[in-house]
């Protein structure tokens, strides 16, 4: 981490999540050209076929039941959908403009390794790689099932679904994961996208252990789009989805190379660890790509990276924040307060647009979402006042941590010190840094918060705040959010001006 400055207190490692698109004049008019006649042609036919392939994924399942389904499908009917959903498919991506399928290496067979990994996952394009893999089954939501058509192929895939709202699915789903991998070659093999989201290519994210609990070899899958402009890219800040399929239908020939690495055998340590294992397939498949292999990940709606202990947004609320806030023509103001004399208080939507001088209650809606709330939706006061002291603008970060301290402390009796509790503690981390709060907790616990006196006091939290050799450039740059340029837009999250940025986790 380099040390201090305003540029360099932020995480070392590039930012995966942003996509920068820039068009030239000529690839403009090229654009407007071919997305108005192009790209309107192709998204047409490719929504047709792809409503062609219900009934042939449809015509594997119907009929069966759960326990049938539980099992491989083989006969006619596995036979004939099979080859009718794969030809389709096909189809529908040649239509959209994914005229070659480069392929590098090759696929081992599922008794060599019944897991493949794929990676970096870039964008929604990226099941394209199912057909030179020949249609591996995959995970995915159980909500998807109810989408049309490809809760159809789901089905017809016989996915390993997931539940984000029973908290026994993650079991299950390991359960089943290693099920199928320990088959022997009696299932096809199951493809992951271990990243979990979607980035810009320029760096590996975390893996995450799904992949890699069952302790089986796994063959990597690298994917890449080599073509002259990159619009397939849907990271957590670029383009949206209508305007990656608007641009990627308007290109002439989209190209996509898969290569498939020599398998991975894992060691008798990494068959008990998959956290390990994740990490060094990471490592090996970033080398194949000449890209760094980093810590960065989702947590909740945000990117975060690894520094130090913690995990910390690479664009924390607090600045998400502000750009909204500028959006609505707030106007920073005011000196630094002192602390609520009467403790905290807890404010709804229309008390927290009060606060903040807007004259249209409604548009505040959106802010709760960038502080805690409560059961009742509404947040705490203390965080509302600290974050707009912070971006005035006009306030030394040690200023502001002694404010943080003084609105978060506690004081059972006049004699004692102000001490700062386990949960203030998190709070700050998270409103500053973006910080999950176990990360927090832990890091509470090794500066001596749990002990004899209680909390931390104004000397161990600012010497943290603004000496530590890893988080004291964190808290100098988080808490000045950058302003923008004269004239230039403001950035915001895949067209939304208000709503906080959202995890496109699959």
């Amino acid at each position: 981490m380099p040390a201090g400055g305003r540029a360099r207190g932020r995480p070392a490692a590039p930012n995966p999540f942003v996509h920068d698109l820039r068009l030239s004049g000529g690839q403009r008019a090229q654009f407007y050209l071919l997305g108005a006649l192009l790209a309107p042609l192709r998204v047409a036919l490719a929504f047709i076929v792809l409503f062609l392939v219900w009934p042939f994924a449809l015509l594997q399942v119907v009929g069966l039941s759960e326990e049938k389904l539980k099992e491989p499908l083989k006969g006619w009917r596995n036979s004939i959908a099979h080859g009718s959903v794969y030809f389709l498919s096909r189809l529908m991506f040649f239509l959209l403009g994914f005229m070659r399928i480069r392929v590098r290496g090759r696929q081992a067979s599922r008794l060599e390794a019944p897991i493949l990994v794929a990676a970096p996952h870039s964008t929604f394009f990226d099941p394209i790689i199912l057909l030179p893999c020949d249609l591996p089954k995959v995970v995915s939501r159980t909500e998807n099932l109810h989408v049309p058509v490809i809760g159809a192929l789901l089905r017809f895939n016989q996915a390993i679904l997931v539940s984000r709202h029973d908290p026994a699915s993650r079991k299950k789903v390991v359960e089943e994961v290693k099920r199928r991998a320990t088959s022997r070659g009696k299932w096809p093999q199951v493809l992951f996208f271990p990243e979990g989201t979607c980035s810009n290519k320029k760096a590996l994210l975390k893996f995450k252990p799904g992949a890699f609990i069952a302790g089986v070899p796994i063959q990597p899958v690298l994917i890449r789009y080599p073509n002259s402009l990159d619009s397939t890219t849907w990271a957590w800040r670029g383009p949206g989805v209508l305007k990656v399929i608007w641009l990627t239908a308007s290109q002439l020939c989209t190209t996509v190379e898969v290569e498939f690495l020599p398998v991975y055998h894992p060691s008798a340590e990494e068959s008990t660890n998959p956290t390990l294992y994740a990490s060094n397939v990471q490592k090996t498949m970033a080398q194949a790509l000449s890209i760094p292999a980093t810590e960065c990940e989702f947590v909740g709606n945000l990117p975060v990276c690894a520094v130090g202990r913690l995990r910390v947004a690479l664009e924390p609320q607090l600045w998400e924040l502000s750009k909204a806030l500028r959006k609505m023509r707030w106007v920073p103001g005011g000196n630094l307060q002192p602390p609520l004399s009467n403790g905290p208080e807890r404010l709804g939507h229309q008390e927290l647009a009060r606060w903040l001088g807007l004259a249209h209650l409604e548009v505040a809606n959106g802010l709760h979402t960038f502080f805690k709330q409560d059961e009742e939706g509404r947040v705490d006061s203390r965080e509302v006042q600290l974050a707009l002291q912070a971006l005035e603008g006009t306030h030394s970060p040690k200023e502001l941590t002694q404010l943080a301290f003084q609105l978060f402390c506690e004081q059972q009796t006049e004699l004692e010190e102000p001490r700062l509790c386990q949960e203030a503690f998190c709070t700050i981390l998270r409103l500053v840094l973006g910080t999950p709060l176990a990360d927090g907790a832990e890091l509470y616990a090794t500066l001596g918060g749990i002990g004899i006196h209680g909390g931390l006091s104004i000397g161990q939290f600012q010497d943290f705040t603004l000496n530590h050799p890893d988080y004291a450039p964190l808290f100098t740059t988080y808490l000045c959010p950058p302003m923008p340029t004269r004239g230039a837009p403001i950035p915001h999250s895949n067209g939304s001006l208000l709503n906080p940025p959202k995890s496109k986790a699959d």
